[in-house]
């Protein structure tokens, strides 16, 4: 299969483009500088030229392949709505040219907030309304699937290895200004976990055999978690034994002016399972180290 992959040198597309290639496909990675086609050409892909932004670029790589992995998105959190407006744009292109041929449209979405307080399954359905968090990724995808697109969504928690892990990385940033590690309140509250060369397996099989198919009008949900809850309190140790700063706690109050915009995900329990994914899939998310074990084995201080 000639599979066209959004974010292709990213953190989850440079770890997903071997293991497509290492299943038998052919990869189109997108990319829009000198360094990423190189990135690319040196991993075995084809380069096609583009962003988000270029929805013609968007369409043709779409329209050339067997089928789309979308796992691009600019995690500038400081403009989230309007990006999560680029990255709905964006499905909507790839969705359109990929209309009424059957083939597979693999978009991401998260894990977090989709049912706050209690461990989420692949059954529950997005926040909508006034108060829902503006990210529609599974929602737009869901939206072609009755018209001859087999759209699955997979749904991340917090991606780690020893370079990166997701949210807890803008934790590390905040704790070494700051000079202390923080969680919230007791910090018991809970974040999933996944390594990303388990997380780049799951697009691969969601790829292949993760759809729901054009006929049921829906878009098959996988959920991305090896760990169903990391206690806060334990990710804020792990950061403040590799800085080697103090480890505190924060009150809710004291939280935004401490955090910034990550106070509210710092303070937010959302657990998560993936026994269904697991189940239907063939999924097994075993051979990567746990979130805290890689925050016990990175180096704090490169670069």
């Amino acid at each position: 299969m000639r599979v066209f992959v959004t974010g292709a040198t990213g953190f989850i597309g440079s770890a997903l483009i071997p293991e497509l290639m290492n299943a038998g496909h052919q990869v189109l990675g997108l990319t829009r500088s000198d360094a990423g086609a190189r990135s690319l050409t040196e991993a075995g892909a084809e380069v096609h030229r583009g962003d988000l932004e270029d929805l013609e670029s968007l369409r043709s790589g779409a329209a050339m392949s067997d089928g789309v992995i979308h796992t691009a998105f600019n995690h500038d959190f400081s403009k989230f709505a309007a990006n999560c407006e680029m990255d709905r744009r964006a499905i909507e292109t790839l969705g359109s040219a990929l209309a009424g041929s059957e083939r597979p449209l693999v978009v991401t979405s998260g894990t977090g907030l989709i049912a706050p307080g209690r461990i989420a399954t692949e059954d529950d359905v997005p926040p909508s309304g006034p108060a829902s968090i503006p990210r529609i990724s599974e929602q737009t995808a869901a939206s072609f699937a009755a018209h001859g697109v087999k759209a699955s969504v997979v749904r991340l928690p917090q991606v780690h290895d020893r370079v990166k892990q997701g949210l807890v990385t803008y934790m590390i940033a905040i704790a070494r200004e700051k000079g202390v590690s923080a969680y919230i309140g007791d910090g018991h509250n809970r974040w999933p976990a996944v390594h990303r060369l388990d997380a780049a397996h799951l697009y691969k099989l969601a790829l292949e055999k993760g759809f729901a198919g054009a006929s049921t009008g829906q878009c098959s949900r996988y959920h991305a978690v090896d760990e169903e809850g990391v206690p806060l309190r334990d990710i804020a140790e792990a950061i403040g034994r590799g800085l080697k700063v103090p480890v505190v706690s924060k009150t809710p109050e004291e939280a935004g002016q401490h955090f910034g915009f990550l106070g509210f995900f710092v303070g937010a329990d959302c657990p998560a399972s993936s026994a269904q994914t697991q189940e239907r899939l063939g999924w097994r998310p075993t051979a990567q180290p746990g979130l805290i074990e890689d925050l016990n084995n990175m180096n704090y201080f490169e670069a």
